[in-house]
């Protein structure tokens, strides 16, 4: 992995997201603008590299590999397709779960877009920082081969000194009196290829890393970013073959107050994130 000047992996276009000065205190004091040296770096800027790079570290490990999506993919793959707002069909896109992941998705373009969608939930939750439950996701939304050779390689990214740059203790946890926030919320979703036995779809996204609490030197801060993903039909099933990850589309942030402390925490802990998307 290669960072520029500025801490960001320039080899996989990972997103820099800028937060407001405004006058909530994000946790802490108000404080006045960083200064541009060493020194001056806020932890904001750290977080934010972490956070993404968290989100996808999956595509990292393997996505070179597969390669991004190109023009004539709509050609290579079957049908032509175009970008559509989710519709009642009267076909459910999926029909049960492996443990909290949805599967059993339809053999449809929309059920491929489900499948891609909730895919990245999966990938940006906290679940992916534990060694055991990590292990069962990659293997419940991969294709086999694919889950094989990326088990090693993620234990060997999710390190101690990983988990410190977060702000988290050796082994993943949190501080005490802190809560660890990793999400990644599906904005919309587009099927730029698709065939009965592999899609490309592409997801926008936005996500929430960071650490809720008084204290907290890392606040919960937004990213955007969208996700491209090779899906394949495998064993009556969509999975995921490989993806990869570009910055954006970002709106224009929002002219609001940074929330307290208390506020983030009781928002984590009281609104659960989604099991199931689209």
């Amino acid at each position: 992995m290669s960072l520029g000047e500025d801490g960001y992996d320039e080899d996989h276009g990972l997103t820099r997201t800028r937060l407001p000065e405004g006058e909530g205190d994000a946790y802490g004091p108000r404080r006045g603008r960083p200064g541009r040296g060493r020194a001056g770096m806020s932890s904001r800027n750290l977080i934010t590299v972490v956070g993404v790079v968290v989100l996808l570290i999956a595509a990292i490990a393997f996505a070179n590999r597969g390669g991004g999506s190109d023009s004539g993919d709509s050609e290579k793959s079957g049908d032509k397709v175009s970008a559509e707002a989710t519709a009642p069909s009267g076909v459910k896109p999926v029909g049960g779960k492996t443990g909290a992941i949805a599967s059993g998705f339809a053999r449809t373009q929309q059920g491929a877009e489900s499948a891609g969608a909730n895919f990245a939930v999966a990938l940006g939750g906290d679940g992916m920082f534990e060694k055991a439950s990590r292990h069962a996701i990659v293997d419940a939304i991969h294709t086999p081969d694919t889950a094989r050779d990326l088990q090693a390689k993620l234990d060997n990214a999710y390190t101690a000194g990983f988990f410190r740059n977060l702000g988290l203790s050796d082994d993943g946890s949190a501080p005490k009196g802190q809560t660890f926030v990793s999400r990644t919320i599906p904005v919309g979703t587009k099927a730029t290829a698709f065939s009965e036995s592999e899609a490309t779809v592409e997801v926008w996204c936005t996500g929430l890393m960071g650490l809720a609490g008084e204290g907290s030197t890392k606040p919960v801060a937004q990213t955007w970013f969208t996700m491209t993903q090779k899906l394949r039909w495998t064993n009556d099933d969509w999975k995921l073959a490989s993806s990869e990850q570009k910055q954006g589309p970002a709106p224009v942030s929002g002219d609001l107050r940074a929330s307290s402390a208390d506020d983030i925490t009781n928002a984590v802990k009281g609104y659960g994130g989604f099991t199931y998307a689209r």
